[in-house]
């Protein structure tokens, strides 16, 4: 069944309402109609098996028929903190990282990133990024849509530090020196929640480096390659899951 988020105030115990561009894909995409069985979902963890009774042009209604009680949410809440890079690999560290079981994304201005952002323009890229997320999570069966905040340099996104049980950030030297144990010593604290800062295309700077440490970040290394800054959240999300869920 084809899956859909709606607003919490849209969903009530018996029956929910989808609107805006959902609408269309059920009317002219996915060709619905009135008997029809969608799962939708309140972004807030109710996941619920609905039968659609009136479609137009503005809204879907439909009567909730069964609650749906699985939950397919990594265990660890994790939150990507991703410097700004180039084109379209941020796109796909949101898709990905969605379909991967990231909680919530951090955006940030590192030292190192080329790209930066016209303040003019910032929501209108959130909003686009969140719609990647929206689409990513109902695809891959989340109960949640990872929420994306933007911070304007490396320092306004440490604020939220305080926020994670675990702090870390991948740091190529640490690679360069055979250092890799530093992961899984962090993991075996069993935080319940973990920031992971990455850098853009040109790594982690000195200052930055230095910085995180005395903010009590822990240095990791994800093995003897040298990954893109778009391949090593998804890298690390995949090893989360593997650790939490699939040994378990």
């Amino acid at each position: 069944m084809q899956r859909y988020f709606v607003k919490p105030e849209n969903m009530t115990v018996s029956h929910v309402v989808v609107t805006g561009e959902d609408v269309k894909h059920i009317s002219k995409v996915m060709r619905m109609a009135p008997g029809d069985k969608i799962v939708c979902l309140d972004n807030q963890g109710r996941q619920v098996v609905s039968k659609i009774n009136d479609i137009n042009q503005d809204f879907v209604k439909a009567d909730i028929i069964q609650e749906i009680h699985e939950n397919n949410e990594l265990p660890l809440h994790v939150t990507i903190a991703q410097g700004l890079i180039k084109g379209d690999k941020l796109d796909l560290v949101i898709q990905k990282g969605t379909e991967f079981g990231a909680s919530a994304f951090y955006l940030f201005s590192a030292d190192r990133s080329v790209v930066k952002w016209d303040g003019k323009k910032i929501n209108k890229k959130l909003e686009r990024l969140q719609k990647i997320a929206k689409e990513a999570a109902e695809q891959s069966g989340r109960r949640i849509i990872p929420s994306i905040t933007f911070f304007s340099s490396w320092k306004e996104m440490l604020k939220e530090k305080q926020n994670h049980d675990a702090n870390v950030f991948l740091y190529e030297e640490n690679a360069k020196k055979k250092l890799h144990s530093d992961l899984s010593e962090v993991l075996n604290l069993s935080p319940a929640s973990l920031l992971a800062i990455i850098g853009p295309e040109g790594g982690v700077s000195e200052e930055e480096a230095s910085a995180y440490r005395k903010e009590c970040f822990r240095n990791i290394s994800l093995g003897p390659r040298v990954l893109r800054s778009e391949s090593a959240s998804l890298y690390l999300l995949a090893a989360l899951s593997y650790q939490y869920e699939l040994l378990r």
